[in-house]
């Protein structure tokens, strides 16, 4: 799904207008995430069009920092790299999290970086497979004994949001940790170990397409802001929310994270006629029909979030209740 149209009446800086501190340069995105994974996809398809549309035309290549999903990589941008410019850094938004629940390790401050933005908004969903007897979310509400889900480890997506579920759900859940990634609880799925799990649409219908097709997963519920265009039916799990509280922990620890988790971004302190170019040039490439049909191809979503929105949202993650924040961090850790 391609959804930029929303983003044509936002102001650009055209690269005639912009800073010549560019030309002559090469421009590094420092991907978080091992060569062949969805954030090195992204980055090497935006690499392969950004400079274009900088004054100057710089040259722009990837390099991959992986470890500690994505930690490694902020960190060192957030303290060694230079305010040029010339740096960029593209991580996990569950870091932000983690900085707000103060989980060791994290060595910068989120709210200093400079937010270019995002290709797309991610959206949770859980997907269970049939053969566990759970075909609808009434179902799984009404189960006698807690539901299997696979879960990676704290601060993944399979791990996080099936606590806030089950805290701000009720939901039966027993979480099974430790899997390496989505693939393998797909795998632990299909063998009946787990009964499934929950993690990013985005993910979800292109790596479990067949099974999708075949009608041997049904996704049961969204744990998104509104329902997505392609399921209509699958109830929110803010609608089943009972008290604010539990809606407040289902936004600030999957809806907002999910939102903002392949962010983009630039050392604090970097100038702000270069970040006005910087993020001008992020939204021009993500309307490029060049990069658009390049993410076609590869089967990428394109639904961007611009600098400034992505920087009030990051804003808005800190202002959150502390005592939601505390609910939180029990719930997480």
């Amino acid at each position: 799904m391609v959804a930029v149209a929303v983003l044509a009446a936002l102001p650009v800086l055209p690269a005639e207008s912009q800073p010549r501190a560019f030309e002559g340069r090469t421009i590094r995105i420092v991907v978080g995430f091992t060569p062949g994974g969805g954030f090195d996809t992204y980055s090497r398809a935006l690499a392969r069009h950004l400079g274009k549309h900088l004054a100057g035309k710089p040259a722009v290549i990837v390099e991959n920092m992986p470890g500690a999903a994505s930690l490694i990589a902020a960190n060192t941008v957030y303290k060694a790299a230079r305010p040029d410019g010339l740096t960029i850094v593209n991580f996990h938004g569950n870091q932000l999290v983690g900085q707000l629940l103060g989980r060791e390790g994290i060595e910068f401050d989120a709210r200093k970086f400079v937010w270019l933005g995002v290709p797309v908004r991610d959206n949770v969903v859980c997907a269970l497979t049939r053969a566990s007897g759970i075909g609808t979310v009434e179902q799984w509400m009404a189960a006698r004994t807690p539901v299997k889900l696979g879960g990676v480890g704290p601060g993944d997506t399979t791990h996080d949001t099936a606590r806030v579920l089950q805290a701000a759900l009720g939901l039966p859940i027993q979480l099974v940790r430790g899997y390496k990634g989505t693939a393998e609880i797909r795998l632990a799925a299909e063998s009946g170990e787990v009964a499934g799990g929950c993690w990013q649409w985005e993910s979800v219908k292109v790596t479990w397409r067949k099974a999708l097709d075949a009608g041997e997963i049904a996704i049961v519920l969204q744990a998104t802001a509104k329902p997505l265009p392609e399921l209509p039916r699958v109830p929110l799990a803010l609608d089943l929310a009972r008290t604010e509280d539990a809606r407040q922990l289902v936004r600030a620890a999957v809806i907002v994270p999910s939102a903002i988790s392949r962010l983009y971004a630039v050392a604090p302190g970097t100038p702000p006629d270069r970040v006005q170019a910087l993020r001008a040039a992020f939204l021009e490439t993500v309307r490029d029909p060049e990069f658009l049909a390049d993410a076609r191809q590869a089967k990428l979503d394109v639904d961007p979030i611009p600098g400034e929105e992505l920087a009030g949202l990051v804003e808005e993650l800190f202002r959150l209740d502390p005592a939601i924040v505390a609910k939180l961090r029990e719930i997480l850790r």
